[in-house]
């Protein structure tokens, strides 16, 4: 909060002043606050290397800003944010005659100095979000460009530019032309209006309804400057599991007041809405997508959305789920339900995000859902409707195989759903950075139309050649300080908004870049710290479900372990439907000649998932019901991998804690002590996870835990009453009152 006040300082004197030098004293003790996570990736301090700082000093003398609108002014803000912070030095501003190694940005149309280097050919190519970062000559002088076809444009290029110095790279000769390889780059909130946050690890909801619109807290720009800073562009405020309560007039004006606090960032609103609403609301006795008076409502609704909103994005759908109202409660299907609201959104230029997780509770496999609902309808939805889907098959497991709608679908525009927050990797508790499970998910060759079908490829447009493309990624920050509990949970949502604007960045690029930002640029910090983000992901798996195991959680909550739950009002939501633990063997078998999940896949991957010896061991358990003495590529029996497995998992994360300690020097008190009391944590969590399972599935195998691992401390009845009794900080809330509707 010090550093911010500082900087607040410093941007008005410099502005009204052009010096700096009584505030000189003020900045000499600006680092010593101590750090919270609240600044996330945005820290802006002073460049540490000397020489670095120097040479940065020297090449950005002035920012010279001529556009006025609210986008530009922000874009200027940042830049004069950011430059001082890094810089520690008052950074001259101008609207015109920029001097030699000024940094000007804008557009052609808005500036006059822009429009006058010629760059209309290489513009063309960057869309309306694009932006170009150059070296020119103005005037007979050197400077650096920003340019861009529009404000928000220029502003993501600030941004970039910004990062360029954090990461402290090199600006010499500089000539990057960067775009979005996706339209809708969204975050999904599961903020509830009570502010209670469904599997949200960090706090009560950011929206403080009671006081908006008349508050605007500064975290709701802060939060805004945070999305813009990666290129994101829409937000959906509230639960999928909606409250009808959320299109009321009472809610419209004090969502218009937050979209008054994104709007300049490039951030558009959409909300979340129930498919009951036209009842819930008391106007009809029925919500029949094809029924004229519901669709005239929606008409009607809409509309009223727009006076309050006239930038308002669309409509996120979760019908016929887990409870959740539907088209298919009138006998309709989903391209019913969702072209209705396409017809009320077209008007206005909105689109409707459907989501496609929907699972029957009497389906002989819950993998195989989705797909046999949606497949039948492709080409059936309108062009303004988007299917969201999430990527694997089940439940945003610590790893599935892709979803199988995502080679299927080839007339319907998808976009990807990823889970930022923990809600199956250890909430705000253990570290477990999710880029990998993204780039996994990504690069994942699905041979649809051949090779170079990937699903990054896919959700762009290049295999199927959709119009509308997307992703989405579930997020829930909340009040805590740093916004997501554990610090290293932030990562996950840093490398979600560089891979939404290019699903060819990979998760090792975006880990460093986050460490630099928000840590440290010290490369002897830099490599074992990447090193334990990209091992992260993989320890998580290995001691909760290794080998395509999955859903063995404690139901509920999501967090601690429970393979043994049988009992459930539906067998889905029971562990044992899963793995198929047995006599015989473990893992569900999914070829043809068992649930023949197998045959949703292209033929190539279909011939591969098939076969037990061409599986890949990471998910072999899930397609293949395997003997205990299977051998695997290691040499180990099944039984013995499995146990290696967990096993391994436990020593991974006592590898980060080691890792960890020895970075003392590079990171600040608070941050430190905090993640090394969350790994200590996780240590202890990880042990229970090995134990609980290797112990329960022992009890299948019949087979002793090989010689030369650690022994249980306890037996397996232990266990299960401490999943019994453990309290878990985890704050769930059912869906919404509209469960009442009947």
């Amino acid at each position: 909060m010090f550093k911010t006040c500082i900087n607040i300082y410093i941007n008005l004197y410099i502005n009204k002043y052009g010096w700096l030098f009584f505030l000189l004293p003020l900045l000499a003790v600006s680092n010593a606050y101590a750090e919270d996570g609240y600044e996330m990736w945005l820290r802006y301090q002073p460049i540490s290397n000397e020489q670095q700082l120097k040479t940065y000093r020297k090449q950005i003398t002035q920012v010279v800003v001529q556009g006025d609108s609210a986008t530009m002014q922000k874009a200027a803000a940042e830049l004069q944010r950011g430059l001082s912070g890094l810089l520690a030095k008052p950074i001259a501003s101008a609207t015109k005659n920029p001097a030699k190694n000024a940094l000007v940005i804008g557009t052609p149309n808005n500036s006059a100095l822009i429009a006058a280097l010629g760059l209309n050919t290489e513009l063309a190519t960057l869309g309306d979000e694009g932006y170009l970062i150059t070296e020119q000559k103005i005037n007979k002088r050197t400077a650096l460009v920003i340019a861009a076809n529009t404000d928000v444009g220029a502003l993501y290029g600030s941004f970039h530019f910004l990062r360029l110095l954090q990461t402290q790279q090199s600006l010499d000769n500089l000539n990057i032309l960067s775009a979005p390889k996706l339209q809708h780059r969204v975050v999904n909130h599961w903020d509830n209006l009570n502010r209670v946050v469904e599997r949200g690890y960090a706090g009560l909801s950011l929206w403080d309804w009671g006081t908006l619109p008349d508050h605007k807290s500064e975290r709701y720009e802060d939060y805004a400057r945070i999305n813009a800073s990666l290129g994101i562009n829409g937000t959906v405020l509230n639960n999928v599991n909606a409250d009808p309560r959320i299109l009321s007039d009472q809610f419209l004006e004090k969502i218009a007041a937050l979209a008054e606090v994104f709007r300049p960032y490039g951030i558009k609103m959409y909300l979340s809405i129930n498919y009951d609403s036209p009842r819930a609301f008391g106007d009809l006795d029925t919500a029949d997508p094809l029924d004229p008076r519901v669709q005239q409502w929606w008409k009607e609704r809409t509309a009223r959305v727009y006076k309050y909103i006239p930038d308002f994005g669309g409509y996120l759908v979760k019908a016929n789920s887990e409870g959740q109202p539907g088209p298919q409660d009138y006998q309709r299907n989903h391209a019913d339900g969702a072209n209705m609201l396409a017809a009320a959104l077209e008007p206005f230029g909105g689109v409707v995000f459907w989501r496609a997780f929907v699972y029957s509770p009497d389906i002989g496999d819950r993998f195989r859902g989705s797909y046999d609902e949606f497949k039948p309808l492709d080409g059936k939805f309108a062009d303004n409707v988007i299917l969201q889907v999430k990527n694997g098959p089940i439940d945003f497991q610590p790893r599935e195989p892709y979803s199988a709608l995502f080679s299927a679908m080839e007339k319907t525009n998808m976009m990807m759903e990823f889970q930022v927050t923990q809600e199956y990797f250890g909430f705000a508790t253990h570290l477990a950075y999710q880029g990998p499970l993204f780039e996994e998910s990504l690069r994942t060759e699905t041979y649809a139309k051949g090779e170079g079908s990937t699903i990054g490829n896919i959700l762009e447009g290049k295999v199927f050649k959709t119009k509308r493309t997307g992703m989405a990624a579930v997020i829930n920050p909340g009040t805590d300080r740093n916004w997501t509990g554990h610090p290293f949970v932030q990562s996950s949502w840093y490398a979600f908004g560089r891979m939404a604007w290019d699903h060819e960045i990979s998760a090792e690029t975006a880990a460093e870049e986050w460490l630099r930002m928000t840590f440290s640029n010290e490369q002897k910090f830099i490599d074992p710290m990447k090193e334990l983000m990209m091992t992260s992901r993989e320890a998580g798996v290995n001691y909760r479900s290794p080998l395509g195991l999955t859903h063995l959680y404690s139901q509920g909550d999501h967090y601690g372990p429970a393979p043994w739950t049988e009992n459930s009002e539906r067998p889905d939501w029971t562990a044992i439907y899963y793995h198929r633990a047995a006599k015989d063997g473990l893992g569900f078998n999914r070829t043809n000649t068992g649930s023949n999940a197998i045959a949703q896949y292209p033929a190539p991957l279909a011939k591969i998932y098939g076969d037990v010896n061409a599986v890949s061991e990471e998910l072999l358990l899930w397609f293949h019901h395997v003997s205990w003495d299977h051998k695997m590529k290691s040499g180990r029996t099944l039984w013995e991998e499995l146990v290696h497995k967990y096993y391994e998992g436990v020593e991974q994360v006592r590898a980060m804690q080691t890792a960890w300690d020895a970075q003392e020097a590079y990171v600040d008190p608070a941050r430190f002590a905090q993640v090394k009391a969350l790994l200590k944590v996780q240590e202890r969590d990880a042990i229970i996870w090995r134990d609980s399972c290797v112990l329960y599935f022992q009890t299948y195998s019949g087979k002793a835990i090989p010689a030369g691992y650690e022994k249980p401390k306890h037996d397996l009845e232990y266990y299960k009453t401490l999943a019994r009794t453990r309290y878990v900080p985890e704050p769930w809330h059912p869906a919404s009152s509209s469960r009442v509707l009947k």
